[in-house]
């Protein structure tokens, strides 16, 4: 199964969660190179189906995609899709994945200059698809509910990690490890819903004679 992404650490955090399955996982990297698709949807659902059609089709193999991010409250849901991008322009060109990370925390706290804690409420969404060069198989979405703090905290993780600050933990999401963060985490909740789906579907299945 590919997994739709050249990111290797949401690569990395999939391959952790789906560990216990029966399944080879292959990034994109392992693959003859796709062209990325235009994410031109308004919502998460509507961009991880895109992707997972276009990488399966183009694949002619099963794919894993999900399109995931963060929404501020108070700053209207923003920057929501566009979440992996919102400080691209600031980047020159062919920045790295840690470049561009980095210039959108700072975009963040710059936009939330002089909002107090209680007002920097925020989740990071995940929806996940998988689809066969056919169509969608099935699909899952989870949220997990934190806020956003004043400056990074933690090496671990990456995007946005470092500023989202879990107040039951009293820490950000950056400063867990792994296998803490897997199972709290947005992506990690909608990947175990769609690996119990998978676990569903291959029960049901006849054994091949």
């Amino acid at each position: 199964m590919v997994v739709a992404s050249r990111n290797p650490g949401k690569v990395r955090e999939i391959r952790q969660v789906l560990g216990g399955l029966s399944l080879e996982l292959a990034g994109l990297e392992d693959r003859p190179f796709v062209p990325e698709p235009a994410e031109e949807g308004d919502t998460f659902a509507a961009n991880s189906r895109h992707k997972a059609l276009y990488y399966a089709r183009a694949t002619g193999e099963c794919c894993l995609a999900d399109d995931s991010g963060l929404e501020v409250d108070a700053l209207g849901g923003a920057p929501g899709v566009r979440s992996a991008r919102y400080a691209q322009d600031e980047c020159p060109p062919g920045a790295g994945r840690a470049q561009i990370d980095a210039a959108n925390n700072a975009r963040l706290l710059k936009a939330l200059e002089g909002v107090p804690p209680e007002r920097r409420t925020a989740r990071f969404v995940c929806h996940a698809v998988l689809a066969d060069p056919e169509g969608v198989l099935m699909e899952a979405c989870d949220t997990v509910e934190g806020r956003i703090g004043f400056e990074p905290k933690g090496a671990n993780g990456f995007g946005y990690d470092p500023l989202f600050f879990l107040p039951d933990l009293g820490c950000t999401t950056a400063e867990l490890d792994p296998d803490s963060k897997n199972l709290l985490s947005h992506r990690g909740k909608a990947l175990r819903r769609l690996a119990g789906m998978m676990g569903e579907m291959e029960r049901k299945t006849p054994p091949e004679r």
